[in-house]
C-alpha cells in the first residue's frame, strides 16, 4: 500500500506520556509511543514531533503560584526539552536515527532550530524533535506545531490524543457525544473545540495544512493513518461530516 503522508509533524501531549501516574514519564508509555514511530519511519516516512511538556511543568496553570507567566512558560519550555530527550533516546534504542533542535541555545544538549538544517535532517531520514515550543513565551505547543509544520512543509499535522477524535463536547463526561469523521477550521473556532489553541488553528487555515485527530494509544493507529486509512478526525476546510458511530 502506498504512503499518504510522506512527511508529517507528529504533535504528542505532554500528558500522553503520564499514562497513569500523576506526573512524569510512564516508561511503558514511552517506549509504546517509541515503537509506533518506529513502525512509521521504517515505511519511509519523514517524521518531525513537537512534544509538550505539562507532564512536568505548565507555565499556564502555575504562574500564579509565585511565578511569573514569562518564567513559567520559559519553564515549560525546559520541560519540553527533556521529554524531547527521553524519546530521543528510546528511539535510538530501536536504531532510529534522531536529531533533538531547539530555538533556545543549548548546544550540548540540543541542535539550534534552523530550517533549512531541519529540513535536510528528514531528507537523510532522520526523526527530528522539535523542542522548546518556538522559543518565546505565551505561545503554546500547539502554536509551535502549525509553525514547525508549516516551515519544513509537512503534508499534514497529526495530533495524538487519548479520544478517538473530534467530538462536539468531551466523550468522558457526556455519554452522548458524538465524533466528527471531518470538520473545518472555522467551526473548530466557532464551537471553540479545543482541538489545538486559537492561534495554531488560524495558521493551519490561513496555510490550509490538515489537522487529524486521532488516539494515539490505540496500537497500530499511526501508521494506518500515514498509510490512508481514515482514522480519528480530520480538520480542514471542507465542512462538518460526523463518524457514522456515535459513542
Amino acid at each position: 500500500m502506498p504512503i499518504r503522508y510522506k512527511r508529517i509533524l507528529l504533535k504528542v501531549s505532554g500528558e500522553a506520556l503520564m499514562g497513569e501516574r500523576t506526573y512524569g514519564i510512564d516508561p511503558e508509555v514511552l517506549n509504546r509511543f517509541s515503537d509506533e514511530i518506529h513502525q512509521i519511519h521504517k515505511t519511509g516516512v519523514e517524521v518531525g514531533i513537537v512534544i509538550g511538556g505539562g507532564n512536568i511543568y505548565r507555565g499556564v496553570e502555575n504562574s500564579s503560584e509565585g511565578v511569573d507567566k514569562v518564567t513559567g512558560d520559559q519553564m515549560g519550555m525546559l520541560a519540553t526539552i527533556i521529554n524531547g530527550l527521553a524519546l530521543q533516546s528510546a528511539l535510538e534504542h530501536r536504531e532510529v536515527f534522531t536529531r533533538l533542535l531547539s530555538p533556545i541555545t543549548m548546544e550540548e544538549i540540543a541542535e539550534p532550530f534552523i530550517r533549512r538544517r531541519a529540513i535536510r535532517h528528514l531528507e537523510k531520514g532522520r526523526v527530528v524533535i522539535f523542542g522548546a515550543g518556538t522559543g518565546n513565551p505565551y505561545f503554546t505547543t500547539d502554536t509551535a506545531a502549525a509553525l514547525r509544520a508549516i516551515e519544513i512543509g509537512a503534508n499534514v499535522i497529526i495530533k495524538g490524543t487519548r479520544v478517538d477524535g473530534v467530538y462536539n463536547s468531551d466523550p468522558e463526561k457526556n455519554p452522548r457525544a458524538f465524533m466528527f469523521k471531518e470538520i473545518s477550521y472555522q467551526e473548530v473556532l466557532e464551537k471553540d473545540l479545543k482541538v489545538m489553541d486559537l492561534t495554531a488553528i488560524t495558521l493551519c487555515k490561513e496555510n490550509q495544512m490538515p489537522i487529524i485527530v486521532f488516539n494515539m494509544n490505540e496500537s497500530g493507529n499511526l501508521k494506518k493513518i500515514v498509510m490512508g486509512e481514515a482514522v480519528g478526525t480530520v480538520v480542514s476546510s471542507k465542512r462538518s461530516r460526523r463518524a457514522a458511530k456515535r459513542t
